[in-house]
């Protein structure tokens, strides 16, 4: 069985509001994140965990019984994470930590901020780097250590790395779009639509390398390096996107309403994570900076196994 913590997480803060939109709210994230996190949960279980109503949901029989389970998870991970902490908050010392704009923008804030009270004594000296420039700066050693789409990764020969979080992407549309009555939308259908294009981070080439695997291309009308350009112009109308649900939003800064559909063409998920260079005589600020990510994304927290001690 391979569920994630994440998921089940999402599932007791689901289980207590009683609201998907609820329990969003209360961990900060994306009403199609936990919804997404419970469907693949319930896929892994083979087994219906609520049963969805309009003024919300509610435990199935399997559910609850689940639920006394995931509570027992959350008590042990949290027992680790504070035996990790009384080894590790009298460490004092510095981690150097490149990331990409969208781990700085969309995933690490909340983290890091928990990481920092747990962790009084380590300084985190964080940089915003082109993906290429983090490789460089693990390989010559002016990073320690990376929080980086490692979806994107090229020197996989020297760098190591750990997924925490898979994003899957889906289409954006506005409200009223015509695509949005489709359950799910093929490659071919968006081929058709004015297609807004986000660079940031590589995704255009990303993009691009799933479409070339189909006949069809996307009708590119904009390119921007802006997700918020992007979701602007989809919740207008002006065109339609494939991006990852970790930036989604169901608004526009103009307060228009963004759908999203399940894409049936094989697209890759946005796969966020931590990456070291291979062999690394880690510090120890920055040997406990990987443990507490990973332990908190459901890992092992024994990724670098070739670190020396």
């Amino acid at each position: 069985m391979a569920f994630s913590f994440r998921q089940v997480r999402y599932f007791i803060a689901v289980a207590d509001a009683a609201k998907i939109s609820s329990a969003a709210a209360d961990l900060n994230v994306s009403q199609s994140a936990v919804t997404a996190a419970i469907k693949a949960l319930e896929d892994e279980l083979e087994a219906r965990l609520f049963e969805r109503h309009p003024s919300g949901v509610t435990l199935t029989y399997e559910g609850h019984q689940f639920l006394q389970h995931a509570r027992s998870i959350e008590a042990t991970v949290s027992e680790a994470t504070r035996a990790l902490r009384r080894t590790g908050s009298a460490e004092t010392g510095e981690v150097r930590v490149g990331l990409t704009y969208t781990v700085a923008a969309y995933f690490l804030p909340q983290i890091l901020a928990r990481f920092t009270r747990a962790f009084p004594g380590i300084t985190v000296h964080m940089q915003e780097l082109a993906r290429e420039d983090i490789e460089s700066g693990l390989m010559n050693g002016n990073l320690d250590i990376a929080v980086m789409l490692v979806s994107n990764l090229q020197n996989s020969l020297s760098i190591d790395s750990e997924i925490l979080v898979r994003s899957r992407r889906r289409l954006w549309a506005c409200a009223d779009h015509h695509l949005v009555a489709r359950e799910t939308v093929s490659l071919a259908e968006i081929a058709a639509e004015p297609y807004v294009m986000l660079t940031v981070d590589e995704a255009d080439d990303t993009a691009m390398r799933y479409w070339r695997k189909t006949p069809h291309l996307p009708k590119v009308i904009f390119e921007t390096s802006s997700v918020e350009a992007v979701r602007s112009m989809v919740a207008t109308g002006m065109g339609v996107s494939i991006l990852s649900d970790m930036v989604y939003r169901p608004w526009s800064l103009e307060g228009q309403r963004i759908e999203v559909r399940p894409v049936s063409d094989e697209v890759p998920s946005m796969d966020v994570g931590l990456g070291w260079r291979r062999d690394s005589n880690l510090s120890a600020p920055a040997r406990v900076f990987y443990e507490y990510l990973s332990l908190t994304y459901g890992g092992s927290g024994h990724g670098f196994v070739n670190a020396k001690p």
